[in-house]
């Protein structure tokens, strides 16, 4: 058998590279493996992933963080969901909140249950049903009670705002701790082995020469590694999604500390705003054929809630994914693995779930060609599946305002994006496919929230007496608002809980 891989090396910093750290050390804190990380000090990270989806509690739970010493370190804030407003159409708003809308009864799914609901003349809205888009609506936080009863109404979960670069300080402050060697220089040559066509060593500026078992590049869009010494192709995405650049602020913070993310669509983009404890941050999100970029500048200003700290720092990127994540004795994290537009916060999430797919499947030998291809096609899955979600949000628009609206929603659509459409207009039913990210009640959110409204319900749900669906229907709406009720604001659950 092939001997183990013992030595690492992590290119880049920012929160890729010192997740990548952290997770190794974590991962190899009983073995003997050598883990270094090497940064150009010149170079700033791209620093707007600022929001997160839940499942980065498990990454931190992984490395043993407290979680409320995270969010008082990182300045962070908690985050339920995520609303919408403009997106259907200028004055609508929506909220896709983490969480479901309640168990299924007598083996009917909830939203199941609120359509028959409707067809019987309810007109309580589905987000009465979820218990995020209740606290989210109240400014209200705190974390899901410890009551098994409360799953049979709704379970919901959370996520985080917080400053990048202090997350990135606070992953590299662990992993150093851990042993992870720091080195901070500009890598000038990128040596392949002449047999295998591997990458065999990295050569600093100053003339240092790093040699390694394994490589992770997470050197952003440039991708060092990956792109440009292995040259593996890029899959583009942009006649899905438009979207090609970025301008990123951050401003003082007038309003609520809302325990949420808010998206809003302009004229050929959309407008983010993720409140943190000491800042809000904003970025415009846009086409460039469409707008300008000193018109965008202009929107994005124009558009902030308290003074700006700063000028807008732009980003320019392509929408799509390396052919290959993990190439010969290379693995591309975050940036250098592809990039999917951050409508639904799930930038950082992407560099986790390959992280730790990747310590998941690595072997106990140096034999890693097997384990190459299956990692890339679930990974690939995974990528495809967020492609869908992210688009439905624009293809389902009914905004007629700009030529950008109109493009995304006559543009064909892909096949499984198309299909799962298609079934949910018929039955409210939603086709979930292998690698989904997403549960059904995402889907389910974004759908009825862009006014995708099914011909039918499940035929499973007339089994139930109308006087018995509307009697459990008012008692989940009830005891949501009770719980929600005695929630605490979310400014004061960060007092409460402040280290």
């Amino acid at each position: 058998m092939t001997q183990p891989l013992s030595t690492f090396v992590v290119l880049g910093g920012g929160t890729a590279g010192w997740m990548a750290a952290a997770a190794l050390a974590r991962f190899f804190a009983r073995q003997p493996v050598e883990v270094q990380l090497i940064e150009a000090p010149q170079l700033d990270s791209v620093g707007v992933g600022e929001a997160t989806v839940p499942i980065l509690r498990q990454f931190n739970q992984y490395l043993g963080l407290d979680e409320r010493e995270f969010v008082h370190a990182t300045c962070g804030s908690y985050k339920l969901g995520i609303e919408f407003r403009d997106w259907l159409r200028p004055g609508g708003q929506y909220f896709h909140g983490f969480g479901d809308f309640g168990a299924a009864h007598n083996g009917v799914a909830a939203h199941q249950l609120w359509l028959r609901a409707r067809a019987l003349g309810d007109t309580a809205p589905l987000a009465d049903y979820s218990f995020s888009a209740q606290a989210a609506r109240h400014n209200r936080f705190a974390p899901p009670p410890d009551d098994p009863r409360l799953a049979a109404i709704a379970a919901f979960d959370y996520a985080y705002h917080f400053d990048a670069s202090l997350y990135a300080a606070l992953l590299q402050n662990y992993a150093c701790k851990r042993g992870v060697q720091h080195i901070e220089g500009q890598v000038v040559d990128v040596q392949l082995c002449p047999d295998r066509g591997d990458i065999q060593s990295l050569t600093l500026g100053s003339g240092q020469r790093i040699e390694a078992d394994f490589f992770i590049d997470c050197t952003g869009f440039h991708g060092r590694l990956l792109n440009h010494a292995l040259q593996v192709p890029f899959r583009d995405w942009s006649h899905w999604l438009p979207c090609n650049r970025a301008l990123a602020v951050a401003c003082e913070r007038q309003d609520e500390l809302s325990p949420y993310t808010r998206a809003t669509a302009r004229t050929a983009g959309w407008q983010w705003r993720i409140p943190l404890q000491h800042r809000v941050g904003n970025g415009l999100v846009y086409a460039s054929d469409f707008i300008s970029d000193d018109a965008a500048a202009g929107q994005l200003l124009q558009n902030l809630e308290g003074k700006a700290l700063g000028e807008p720092r732009p980003l320019k990127f392509v929408t799509g994914h390396r052919e290959q994540f993990w190439y010969k004795n290379c693995l591309a994290l975050g940036l250098a693995a592809g990039f999917l537009e951050p409508l639904e916060s799930t930038s950082i999430q992407l560099i986790q779930t390959g992280l730790l797919r990747f310590l998941e499947m690595l072997p106990s030998g140096g034999d890693t060609v097997a384990m190459q291809a299956q990692y890339n096609r679930i990974t690939r899955g995974e990528y495809e599946r967020l492609r869908d979600f992210l688009i439905l949000h624009y293809s389902t628009s009914q905004r007629d305002d700009s030529d950008f609206w109109r493009t995304c929603r006559e543009q064909k659509l892909p096949d499984t994006l198309a299909h799962k459409i298609a079934v949910y207009r018929a039955s409210g039913r939603v086709p979930m496919y292998a690698d989904e990210s997403y549960a059904e009640s995402s889907w389910v959110a974004i759908f009825t929230g862009q006014d995708v409204v099914p011909e039918h319900y499940a035929r499973q749900a007339d089994s139930i007496p109308a006087a018995e669906l509307r009697a459990l229907m008012t008692k989940r709406r009830e005891a949501i608002a009770a719980v929600v009720g005695h929630m605490p604001s979310h400014i004061r659950y960060l007092q409460e809980t402040s280290t």
